[in-house]
């Protein structure tokens, strides 16, 4: 094995290494997700060099500068204020999704007029309309950290392959029997998972255009999709009250999670793929061992349902919204509850953790978005101006732009 050179991971905090090994190319990460702007330079390259042979004695003053590049991030202090910068109507009929790339220089949307249209976020200028679908868009998403494909999953059971540069369709997925809902991209962005009403889940060769595997096993609809880190698994959730994890190489399912008694809203691997997050129409968030499939524990206080579930980038912290108008944060270790968001004067659909995972994002059937501070459970700005529920929001990689996506047939760029 020769080390050829180190990648700096900003978020969560971590140092790639690219080697060669037997004539091929590869990487493996040093994750650093406890690291803070106290943590000693030195002693964490002791450690890292005790577990890790590529890092020799002639390379330690390198790591040292790259810990003390992550630390000096780490303690710079993000925004805190937003301010609207575009506000696009996208689509003449509603809205389905709305979708950063990595960087956030351009976006997607997908609505009901059955295209997916591609945006550049500093001029609001239409990129490209991505057509052929025959009914509603309903799923998309780029393939980050890449950016340079788009998926877009349809009520008319495709899932068609774009490129992002050109607009040209590269692939159409053929194979679910109903309507598809949801969908992902493997973290290499080499398969596109795809979850249908038809209660399968399905796996695309990006490359081939392929079916790679059809996971059976649901007995109603699969609403949500996601890939761990490493992409070789992958969890489903239904409307079975279920949650299914798979091995992607074999398509064999390793767990089902039997626990709730409502439909999952969404599903989540934290970080280190030790922990599965599911949320439930049961008003409850579980967590999961990955190892054996066991409930760990049952996060309860919410007084409706649950509808999205999410970990921070380092998998320390769980962030919980429900119908009941409120949020909530959570220790992802000891399952205390550190904050409650209250504020929004109506359900809460979406939430999200920024990159550095000191803020959270709502949206709201109130009309509004929110940014809460994590420490102090603080709101420190409401995002107004739609004039309809928003059903969508997100950051970028950095945290420093937001996309709202609403009822009212747009979307607004925050930054």
């Amino acid at each position: 094995m020769k080390l050829k050179r180190f990648l700096i991971r900003y978020y969560p905090p971590g140092i790639i290494l690219e080697y060669e090994k037997g004539g091929q190319l590869r990487t493996k990460s040093i994750d650093l997700l406890e690291l803070s702007p106290d943590s000693d330079p030195d002693e964490l390259v002791a450690e890292i060099r005790e577990t890790e042979p590529l890092v020799t004695e002639t390379r330690v003053e390198q790591v040292k500068l790259l810990i003390l590049r992550l630390k000096q991030k780490l303690s710079q202090r993000e925004h805190q204020n937003v301010y609207l910068f575009k506000a696009l109507q996208a689509h003449i009929l509603p809205l389905t999704n709305v979708a950063f790339n990595k960087s956030g220089s351009s976006f997607i949307t997908g609505s009901y007029d059955r295209t997916c249209r591609i945006w550049d976020t500093a001029s609001g200028a239409e990129l490209h309309s991505l057509e052929g679908h025959r009914n509603v868009v309903y799923a998309i998403a780029f393939n980050n950290p890449y950016g340079d494909k788009v998926a877009t999953g349809s009520f008319d059971k495709t899932c068609k392959l774009w490129s992002s540069e050109t607009g040209k369709c590269l692939h159409t997925f053929r194979g679910h029997m109903a309507e598809i809902v949801c969908l992902a991209f493997s973290p290499q962005g080499t398969l596109v998972a795809t979850g249908s009403m038809d209660t399968t889940a399905r796996l695309w060769d990006v490359e081939g255009g392929e079916e790679v595997a059809t996971l059976t096993g649901h007995t109603a609809e699969v609403i949500t999709v996601s890939f761990n880190t490493v992409g070789d698994l992958l969890l489903t959730g239904s409307f079975d009250h279920t949650v299914s994890l798979w091995e992607v190489a074999s398509g064999r399912r390793v767990h089902t999670l039997i626990g709730h008694s409502g439909e999952i809203t969404n599903v989540q691997l934290n970080w280190d793929c030790s922990l599965i997050l599911s949320g439930s129409m049961d008003k409850t968030t579980k967590l999961w061992s990955v190892e054996d499939g066991k409930c760990v524990t049952t996060l309860t206080g919410h007084t409706e349902e649950v509808l999205d579930v999410c970990f921070d980038l380092t998998g320390q912290l769980i962030a919980t919204a429900s119908a009941d108008g409120t949020a909530r944060v959570y220790n992802a270790a000891t399952y205390e509850c550190l904050v409650m968001l209250e504020g929004h004067q109506g359900e809460i659909s979406k939430i999200s953790f920024s990159p550095q995972g000191s803020r959270v994002l709502t949206a709201s059937s109130d009309k509004t978005a929110r940014l809460w501070d994590v420490a102090s459970g603080r709101c420190l700005q409401a995002l107004e101006g739609h004039a309809d529920e928003i059903f969508s929001c997100a950051f970028n990689y950095e945290g420093d732009t937001i996309i709202t996506g609403s009822k009212d047939n747009s979307c607004r760029i925050w930054r």
